[in-house]
C-alpha cells in the first residue's frame, strides 16, 4: 500500500444555521483516506484566532495529520443553506487564510515523499494558494497520483487555472454540472460520455470520475468504463459526499483494487455519508474492514 495521501488547498469551518461542521473539500478527502489506513494529511493554513484553534483540535480529535500554517488572515468560513432535497448552497468568505498559504520547507519536504494529492480550483483563486499549490505539484514524485477534483464554485475560477491543473493532474473528478461548463469553456462537443473520453485522452489521465447526484457514477480509464447508479438513501445532507466518493475511490485504486471494486466502494461511501450530518463523520466499520 502507498502510504502518504495528501489534501491540499482550502480548510474552513462549514457554517449551517444551527451549528458549525469542519469541511473544505481537500480536509475532507484526507481525513476519509486516513480512515482507510493510509498516512492522510490536510495541508492548508489557518488564522491565528479562536476558529483556528477549534481547527486544530478538531483535526487532532480525529486523529488527522495536517500541516497548517499560520498567517495573519482569518480563519476560513463557509456560510451553507440546505433546500428541501439537502442539497447545499455557499456563501465563501474572501482573502481568508487558505487563500495565503505559504509554501516552506515542511510542505516541500512532504511534497517529496507524497504518494497521491487531491486538489481543486477553488483554493487557485488566489495568486500565492496557486502558486504553492502548484509547486507542491512539480515536486512531487514522477509516479505519484494528481487527483484534481475540479470542484468549480462561484465565480471562483478561470480557464488558466483549469489548464493549468488539468495539464499537471493525472486524474480528474468532476460532476456533471461542472461537465457542462467545462464543454463549453473548451467548445467541447458530443454526450457526457464523449466529453469525459475527450478529456481522458487530451490530458492523459489515468482515470476521470463523473458523478451525476441522483443519476449515478462513471469512472473512465484508457481501458475500462465503468458506470453504476446512485442508491436511494434518507438524506441528512450531500455536503462533502463528493470528497468521500473521491477519497474511497482513491484509496482502493492505491490499494491495487480494480475500477469497478473501487468504484462501488466509493458509491457506497458517498451514499452513507449523504445519511450524515456534515462532510467528516465516521465511515461504517463495513467499508472499513475491506483494507484491514
Amino acid at each position: 500500500m502507498k502510504n502518504t495521501v495528501v489534501g491540499l488547498g482550502e480548510i474552513l469551518w462549514d457554517m449551517f444555521p444551527e451549528r458549525k461542521v469542519l469541511g473544505g473539500a481537500p480536509a475532507n478527502f484526507a481525513y476519509h483516506v486516513s480512515q482507510f489506513g493510509f498516512n492522510g494529511y490536510a495541508v492548508s493554513a489557518i488564522g491565528d484566532d479562536l476558529l483556528g484553534k477549534e481547527i486544530l483540535k478538531s483535526l487532532e480529535e480525529k486523529e488527522l495529520n495536517y500541516i497548517l500554517e499560520k498567517t495573519d488572515f482569518p480563519t476560513g468560513t463557509v456560510k451553507v443553506s440546505l433546500d428541501g432535497r439537502g442539497i447545499p448552497t455557499y456563501e465563501i468568505s474572501e482573502n481568508v487564510a487558505w487563500d495565503n498559504i505559504p509554501f516552506t520547507s515542511r510542505l516541500e519536504n512532504l511534497a517529496k515523499n507524497t504518494d497521491a494529492v487531491c486538489f481543486g480550483s477553488l483554493a487557485q483563486r488566489s495568486v500565492i494558494s496557486r502558486a504553492t499549490i502548484h509547486k507542491y505539484l512539480e515536486l512531487m514524485p514522477a509516479e505519484s497520483l494528481k487527483v484534481f477534483d475540479i470542484n468549480l464554485r462561484l465565480q471562483y475560477f478561470s480557464k488558466e487555472v483549469i489548464i493549468d491543473s488539468l495539464d499537471k493532474a493525472t486524474a480528474l473528478k468532476i460532476n456533471d454540472e461542472e461537465l457542462v461548463k467545462i464543454a463549453e469553456m473548451f467548445q467541447l462537443q458530443g454526450s457526457e460520455e464523449d466529453i469525459c473520453l475527450q478529456l481522458l485522452e487530451k490530458y492523459h489521465l489515468k482515470f476521470l470520475i463523473l458523478t451525476q447526484g441522483t443519476r449515478g457514477s462513471y469512472v473512465f480509464t484508457p481501458n475500462e468504463k465503468s458506470f453504476l447508479g446512485t442508491p436511494k438513501v434518507t438524506i441528512a445532507d450531500t455536503v462533502g459526499a463528493g470528497d468521500s466518493f473521491t477519497a474511497a475511490f482513491v484509496s482502493s485504486y492505491l490499494n491495487g483494487r480494480g475500477i469497478a471494486f473501487s468504484h462501488q466502494l466509493a458509491v457506497e461511501v458517498s451514499a452513507y455519508v449523504c445519511q450524515q450530518h456534515g462532510a467528516m463523520p465516521r465511515l461504517a466499520d463495513a467499508h472499513l474492514e475491506l483494507f484491514r
